[in-house]
This record gives C-alpha cells, structure tokens and sequence, in this order.
C-alpha cells in the first residue's frame, strides 16, 4: 500500500496499479499543516483530509488516526468520522499523547488494558463489519519484543482484525513476530531512515505478513524535489533549466481527468 498525503497522490498511485492506499499521518500533518507529527492535527482535520481522498477514488484506503485522539470514548467518536470518510479502515497506536514518530526513541505507552478498552470500542462502534481495524503497537522500542506480542495477543482478543507491529530491527524480528502471533494478518511499516531496515514487499510476503505501507517515499522524494526547483528559481530567476523535470499542463490534465469533466460538463448542459 503506497503511502500518500492528498487526493493528486492518491491518482497518482493508482495510475501506476495500487489496489489500496495508505493515508500516513506524518505526511499529512507535514503537508497539510506544515507541522510536526507530534498529535497537532486533530480529529476531524484528519477525516477531512481522508475524504477528500476517497472522493477521488475507487479503492480501498487506510488512514493513520494516531492514539484515538483521546480515550476509549474519543476512540468511539474517531471510528464514527473515520468511517463517515469513507475510509476502509484505519489504525489506532498504544503509545501516550502526544504521541512520537514510531521511528523515533522516547515514546511510552498506555497500559495494555487501556489500549485494549479503545479497541473493543472501536470495534463496537463500527457500522461496516468490513471496516478494518487495525491495532498498532510500539512497544518493541520501549518494552521488548516479547512484551509487544503479549501486547498484540491482547489486542487481538480485544477485537483487533489486524496487528501492526512498529518500529521492528530486523527480518529476524519480523519473522519472531509473526510466530509469536499467530492467526491473524500483520502489518509492516517500510519507512525510510528509520529502525527497519529496508525490506522488499516480496520478502515481507515470506515472512508472512499480508500488508506492507510505504509511508512517506512519495512524500519524501516530492520534498526533495520541491526543495531543489525553489532554490534553483531564486538562485537563478528562472525556471528554464527545470523544464525536463516538470510534468506538462496535458500531462497534469490527464492526471486530473481535466477533459472528462469537461465532457461531463457539456453532456450535462445538452441533456444527453
């Protein structure tokens, strides 16, 4: 699932084959917000931001929506905007707020049963049974890897349909989680220069894991770019030598369907 962070990234991805979308918050928060992912977005700024994505889609998408942005009882309320989104399913953590990056050191946690409580109302309040609930645990950085099984075994019972297990250092870990918690789909985060190393989506596969995200590749490589044609425009006062790295305003409008809303458009005002 390629990780994007507004609705052009999500036609993007899909052109190029995505069959589901991952909506990360970190990109989002940064993008929309021009902020830290440090919980600065809210709630229903995050369920804005997915809306417009699944506006412009037709394949599932999953959102980052942090801690719950509270309790057991904000928990409830998120999965109820989340799901009003359109949304797919999204992932809920175990770490306290505000929450830090799942990359990062310093994070603690919430008690096992605290987490479990927001879970079973997450699942409680779902209207789609289908909605996919996905429980995410960042102890391996702060407890160990046996405590973050023990902890995804609870989050199981609790209700959890997937576990996603954060912040992993190697494929050896990676497979000893997958022993450890038998019976139900792991995730796996394949973040760039953060604790796991990089890992193909194919490997994953092996390991026995049935969804990988790519949070922030897209985002990050944007950034870059960006970073690069703004110092060479005020270096230099024109953009003539960035031409070759530009999409073209026919290769945008096709992106963006310009032509067939036009179409529409017209059909609409003819009546056919």
């Amino acid at each position: 699932m390629p990780g994007i962070f507004n609705p052009l990234s999500a036609r993007l991805a899909i052109r190029h084959g995505a069959e589901g979308l991952y909506l990360a918050g970190s990109a989002t928060v940064n993008s929309m917000l021009g902020l830290p992912d440090i919980a600065l977005i809210t709630q229903t700024e995050m369920a804005q931001a997915a809306a417009w994505v699944t506006q412009v889609t037709d394949i599932p998408v999953v959102a980052d929506a942090d801690t719950g942005y509270g309790d057991a009882l904000n928990t409830s309320r998120t999965i109820t905007v989340m799901e009003q989104a359109g949304l797919a399913g999204v992932h809920l953590e175990d770490q306290t707020s505000p929450k830090r990056c799942g990359h990062l050191d310093g994070k603690s946690l919430i008690p096992p049963d605290a987490m479990a409580a927001k879970i079973r109302a997450a699942a409680e309040t779902r209207r789609d049974p289908d909605f996919v609930l996905i429980a995410r645990t960042d102890a391996r950085g702060v407890e160990g890897l046996d405590a973050a099984m023990d902890r995804a075994r609870r989050y199981v019972a609790a209700g959890a349909d997937v576990i996603f297990p954060e912040g992993l250092n190697s494929e050896a870990e990676f497979a000893t989680f997958r022993a450890g918690v038998p019976g139900v789909p792991l995730l796996a985060n394949m973040t760039e220069f953060g604790k796991t190393p990089l890992i193909s989506f194919d490997r994953f596969a092996q390991l026995g894991y049935a969804l990988v995200i790519f949070p922030n590749a897209a985002f990050r490589a944007m950034l870059k770019t960006v970073d690069e044609v703004y110092a060479e425009l005020m270096a230099t006062g024109t953009q003539a030598g960035m031409m070759d790295r530009m999409r073209t305003r026919a290769e945008l409008y096709d992106i963006l369907d310009y032509n067939g809303y036009a179409q529409r458009d017209g059909g609409w005002a003819k009546g056919d």
